[in-house]
């Protein structure tokens, strides 16, 4: 497939605005998330609290994701994110103001990591449903996954620039540049000319409509073994971040710059996946990719956890990256080609919930058992995990094919019987 044609969301221009300044934005979100993390460690030299801290930043998801659905199904999701946005960048300038004072503190990252974690219950569902008012339903899997590449891409630069910042000038710079960031998302978001929103009267309550999504989500089967897999995965694998300064300091002998080096890496891999899945014009086989990536996964994630060589360390997280972000772009994609508009938001919050929501009880736990146990055994069993939830999820794969063919049809995603499987 042509370079073109996987770049083919870029069509249009509100997505062009969003893809640029997501893309500078998501930079600074990730020098943040690396600098935030080697400060922590170096406050605290302890696992435990690094587990605290990510649980702290992403357990407001599960708990706050639900009521963020409903407001993206509720309210114009411009305007939603515009609000989320600057909230996260006065949160930003607030953590370089007190860092570069001399007054920051864990309680303060905290606090400000807890802040932002609401602040995200909010935003990702909206942002999640947001693509399909930017390029319709015909460019929404290419959309979904070019955002991928913004994150992945993102996720390359920010550490390599994050590594090398907080060696020379200290954390707090980090986060002064990832508040300025915020400018170009809210630029390209005031930019954007969108028709006015359909938004009618709602008959149901706020927590009527919650509800309702939790409903709707249980009884589609393939939402749901979508939704347990990528929680399995969040829950049990995605630690790895977590731990990552661990493994950077005590077990391969290097500091903040390998840590970056680490972190790139595995966005390296990740970008690829991206790309790979921008290349797909429809679904057809994703299903099986989902299966094949929770436990490409959970091996990549054993070997590097045997690993004591930073190169060959550094380059299991490529594989790492990659299967991760696949899996979870493949279930968006998946997720949103099979659910109605009217639920979108409502869906992506549980998609939210599963993503954000499981990975801060996955970093606290997996926190305190690597202050026990160690963090290469921690990571290790995750990925066991993570491999045995691949192999049930690949077992009710055809029984799970065949409905998910009929809610397609059901939305005339296709003309009469699809021609091929959707998964």
């Amino acid at each position: 497939m042509s370079l073109p044609e996987a770049l083919r969301s870029l069509r249009h221009r509100n997505y062009r605005l969003f893809f640029a300044g997501q893309l500078v934005s998501l930079t600074g979100t990730w020098m943040q998330s690396v600098a935030q993390a080697w400060l922590a460690y170096s406050l605290t030299h302890s696992a435990a609290v690094l587990g605290i801290v990510g649980f702290a930043g992403q357990i407001p998801a599960l708990l706050f994701s639900p009521a963020g659905g409903v407001v993206a199904d509720r309210f114009a999701r411009r305007r939603v994110l515009l609000a989320t946005q600057a909230t996260s960048m006065v949160l930003a300038f607030t953590l370089a103001a007190l860092t570069l004072g001399g007054q920051v503190s864990i309680s303060w990252i905290l606090v400000l990591a807890a802040l932002s974690g609401v602040v995200n219950a909010f935003d990702i569902p909206t942002r999640q449903a947001f693509a399909v008012d930017m390029v319709g339903r015909d460019d929404l899997v290419n959309a979904i996954a070019l955002n991928s590449s913004i994150f992945n891409g993102a996720r390359v630069l920010g550490p390599a620039i994050a590594g090398i910042l907080v060696a020379r000038i200290g954390e707090g710079w980090c986060f002064l540049v990832n508040g300025v960031s915020y400018f170009a998302v809210l630029g390209s978001l005031l930019a954007m000319r969108l028709p006015a929103p359909a938004r009618g009267a709602h008959a149901t309550s706020a927590w009527a409509s919650v509800r309702e999504g939790f409903v709707y989500a249980s009884r589609a089967r393939p939402v749901r073994a979508l939704l347990l897999l990528l929680g399995v995965v969040s829950l049990t694998g995605m630690p790895y971040v977590v731990l990552m300064p661990v493994f950077a300091r005590e077990i391969l002998g290097g500091g903040a710059r390998e840590l970056g080096l680490l972190m790139g890496c595995a966005g390296v891999g990740a970008l690829l996946g991206a790309i790979v899945l921008a290349s797909r014009r429809n679904v057809k086989g994703l299903g099986t990719f989902i299966a094949i990536c929770a436990g490409g996964m959970g091996i990549s994630l054993i070997a590097f956890a045997l690993s004591r060589d930073f190169r060959l360390s550094a380059l299991l997280l490529v594989p790492v990256g990659f299967f991760v972000m696949s899996q979870m772009a493949s279930s968006n994609t998946l997720i949103q080609s099979l659910i109605p508009d009217a639920m979108r938001g409502r869906v992506m919050s549980l998609y939210a919930m599963m993503f954000m929501g499981m990975a801060p009880i996955g970093a606290l736990v997996a926190g305190f058992l690597a202050a026990r146990i160690g963090a290469p055994a921690t990571l290790a069993g995750g990925g066991a995990i993570c491999i045995a939830g691949a192999l049930l999820f690949a077992r009710h794969l055809p029984a799970l094919r065949l409905e998910a063919r009929q809610m397609i049809v059901e939305l005339q995603m296709s003309p009469g019987a699809p021609p091929e499987e959707p998964t």
